[in-house]
């Protein structure tokens, strides 16, 4: 199986000629865009989504979608415009951020539709790091009967100081409530300072612990999580927490956050020994 990895991996162009750059108005103004390789017909379209404020082209990403791509499998991957129209740059923590999740769940929603609407009527959803959170959040949501199952690397909450999310939920709501559009700054994922309005930073910080584990026994379709053994980025037990609600986990030995090096065999090697089991279960 390795060797076979090593030839896809090997055989990768930085864009193939079955790419096609897919764009889609998410709101008045508001462009975002995807890159589309077409597959097999008779295998189910990946959307892949990259983590927190990155985009497509995040190493991770391209390499699990060419991966994906040679084995068959057609690929979506978008970049969330996080409200800058055609974002193709991973936005800074500096940077004002006037995007919530709802947005985008709708994005995320709005890919789905555009598979569909090209003939893809079984879905599989990948994500890595935050990506992987909020497509969960997206199952949480609303998803469409097209999605089938569920595949996340490095899942991650929501990230903030633990011992200071509950009063720092009590203050945005309070805030929300009273309509306050004022910018607020605080710590969430890998930003030490992250502007917002408490609305939108809100939905975002709701996402601690509890409520991804809650969301992942709870989800309509099948889920497989790909964990890396020596990930830093992870909150403290995080991975034991994740055995604890029996959801189906690969832990790869020594593989960091970003499942890069030799560690993009094995990533790839498990997404695609879990997208040929889903193809064995009948469809509903």
């Amino acid at each position: 199986m390795r060797a076979y990895l090593f030839c896809l991996l090997i055989a990768m162009l930085p864009a193939s000629a079955e790419a096609a750059i897919v764009q889609l108005e998410m709101r008045p103004g508001i462009a975002a865009s995807a890159e589309y390789l077409a597959g097999q017909p008779n295998k189910p379209a990946v959307l892949l989504l990259h983590g927190f404020l990155q985009t497509r082209e995040f190493p991770t990403v391209v390499t699990l979608a060419r991966g994906l791509h040679d084995a068959g499998y057609s690929t979506l991957s978008p970049t969330l415009s996080l409200g800058i129209p055609r974002r193709a740059q991973s936005l800074a923590c500096e940077a004002v951020h006037r995007h919530s999740l709802d947005d985008d769940l709708a994005e995320i929603s709005r890919w789905v539709g555009w598979l569909k609407s090209h003939g893809h009527r079984s879905i599989v959803l990948v994500g890595h790091s935050f990506g992987s959170l909020q497509l969960l959040a997206y199952l949480d949501a609303h998803p469409d009967k097209a999605v089938k199952a569920f595949i996340g690397a490095s899942l991650v909450e929501a990230q903030v100081n633990s011992t200071l999310r509950p009063s720092l939920i009590t203050e945005l709501e309070s805030q929300a409530a009273n309509k306050q559009r004022a910018l607020v700054t605080h710590a969430l994922s890998f930003c030490r300072k992250y502007t917002s309005t408490p609305e939108n930073l809100l939905s975002y910080v709701r996402w601690d612990q509890t409520r991804t584990l809650t969301a992942l026994k709870a989800s309509p379709v099948s889920v497989q999580l790909i964990m890396g053994g020596q990930d830093e980025v992870l909150g403290r037990d995080w991975i034991k927490a994740l055995k604890h609600v029996r959801t189906p986990l690969v832990v790869v030995e020594g593989a960091n956050h970003f499942m890069d090096g030799e560690h993009e065999f094995d990533l790839l090697e498990h997404t695609l020994n879990d997208l040929a089991r889903i193809q064995k279960v009948p469809t509903q």
